[in-house]
């Protein structure tokens, strides 16, 4: 049965190559490209569930596009009204409490499927060299949405939006010679202001279209998990759709399950309480997908060593590409050796994640210093050795 299905779409596929065919020298009309690029494209006969996270990230992306747009109706870029136009949008906008809610709970969605996306691709060596610029693509969306989330984050101006941005770009005070004017030009003056509240109310709803943009280029159809250079192929209907489709329902299931029963699960009690320069929160804590780099920044002692580990905590993503020995010859996802040393990563990234949200105090802040030297160690050490290892096995 499943043999005659497949036989069964590939003559779907070649009467609709007929038909194209037949108006080559005009525009395809929108049922053909959908069924060429959608329906009939030729897939990877080996892929599972967590292929599906990549394309999660972007519809949920484009969720956060559209209720942004709505919230920035009603929002006012003011360190006087700000927190006041957020109590009018969930209080007297209709279903503004809804928007606000879909807005806030996404951009954890976001976070949670594009972390998992990451790992999908570090678990099958998807930063290979000959698709490295895929892979750095995919680091620069991530880094961007970051830094969207961030300033999103300030927006509200409650007390932990305030102090959160005020801890964060303070850093940029440690380069030397130039830091401090970096500060006030970020700021613009000489401490977080309106201006301030103003500038990230712009870069947040500029950003998106930029990262939007950046997606369409990372779109490249899916790697094979076994690096073969010309694997089995199948429709992606109705295979991966039902696949996709039932992913997607899991997802929608938890993000309606954050919506409507725990919307301030994931937030931070002192956000509710207006921004007040004069009381500092006892902890200042950033949002949860910040955690893992918060826990790094805090390991350093030092300022600027600190604001160093944290951006090479990114950057050093980018240097993937170039630590593969042996993948044409064995594929990674296989060996046993890298598996442990992955969920080993695995684990020291939650650990990570957790200890960026405690208090600056023993024993936390010496777990982040060994956490942040087996985080380091994994990608410095680990990988580059067991590429060596596995070449001398091959």
């Amino acid at each position: 049965m499943q043999f005659q299905s497949v036989m069964k779409s590939f003559s779907i596929k070649i009467l609709i190559m007929n038909i194209n065919k037949r108006t080559i020298n005009g525009p395809k009309t929108i049922a053909a490209a959908i069924s060429e690029h959608v329906l009939f494209y030729p897939s990877p006969i080996n892929l599972n569930y967590i292929w599906s996270f990549g394309s999660l990230v972007g519809l949920f992306f484009a969720l956060q596009l559209l209720t942004g747009i709505f919230l920035a109706m009603h929002y006012t870029a003011h360190v006087d009204l700000a927190f006041d136009s957020v109590v009018h949008i969930m209080n007297d906008v209709k279903n503004g409490w809804l928007i606000r809610y879909m807005h806030a709970n996404g951009a954890s969605m976001v976070f949670i499927l594009i972390y998992c996306h990451i790992a999908k691709g570090l678990y099958y060596r998807s930063y290979l060299y000959s698709r490295r610029y895929l892979w750095w693509s995919g680091i620069i969306i991530f880094i961007l949405m970051m830094a969207t989330a961030f300033i999103g984050y300030v927006l509200p101006w409650g007390q932990m939006s305030f102090w959160g941005a005020t801890v964060i770009t303070s850093l940029v005070t440690a380069v030397p010679f130039v830091g401090e004017n970096i500060a006030y030009w970020i700021w613009g003056g000489f401490s977080i202001s309106n201006a301030t509240l103003v500038r990230f109310f712009s870069l947040h709803y500029l950003l998106p279209f930029l990262i939007t943009a950046i997606i369409l280029l990372h779109l490249s159809g899916s790697t094979e998990p076994t690096q073969t250079i010309n694997p089995d192929k199948i429709p992606f209907h109705p295979y991966y759709t039902y696949k996709d489709g039932f992913s997607l329902a899991i997802c929608l299931l938890l993000f309606i399950l954050l919506v409507f029963f725990y919307p301030n699960l994931l937030g931070h009690s002192d956000n509710f309480i207006k921004a007040n320069p004069l009381v500092t929160p006892a902890h200042i804590v950033p949002e949860w997908y910040f955690t893992p780099f918060y826990a790094i920044l805090r390991a350093c002692p030092n300022k600027l060593g600190g604001v160093i580990s944290m951006g090479a905590a990114l950057l050093i993503l980018f240097l993937l590409p170039f630590y593969t020995i042996a993948w044409r010859s064995v594929p990674s996802a296989i060996s046993p050796f890298y598996k442990f040393s992955f969920w080993c990563f695995f684990f020291i990234f939650l650990t990570l994640m957790f200890l960026g949200g405690q208090a600056a105090a023993a024993p936390f802040v010496m777990c982040s210093k060994i956490f942040t030297f087996l985080y380091f160690g994994y990608f410095m050490i680990i990988l580059p050795c067991f590429d060596i290892l596995e070449q001398r096995l091959i």
